[in-house]
């Protein structure tokens, strides 16, 4: 480069300063990005574990019916067979 000008110098430091102040912009996007997109992920992540939890307790409270039902159920087939037991044979 031969002898640069005042207003090529110029040129040159302004063309560097922007050079530097988007590298800068464009990090900073970069991290705003991230950010955004993390959030975004945790969003989806929780209400992913908020519909899976949901879902599990639907299926332990149907279990929790069925098991009760099942006790009420085991209960009274206890029940007739110990009157079975007391109850004394007809002799024919």
């Amino acid at each position: 480069m031969a002898s640069m000008t005042r207003w090529q110098r110029a040129a040159v430091k302004a063309a560097k300063r922007a050079k530097v102040a988007a590298i800068a912009a464009a990090k900073q996007a970069d991290q705003l990005f991230k950010a955004a997109r993390a959030k975004a992920e945790s969003a989806a992540r929780r209400r992913k574990l908020k519909q899976a939890l949901m879902k599990t307790g639907r299926v332990l409270g149907a279990a929790g019916r069925a098991a009760v039902v099942a006790a009420i159920a085991a209960g009274v087939a206890a029940a007739r067979a110990e009157l079975r037991r007391r109850r004394p044979r007809a002799r024919t």
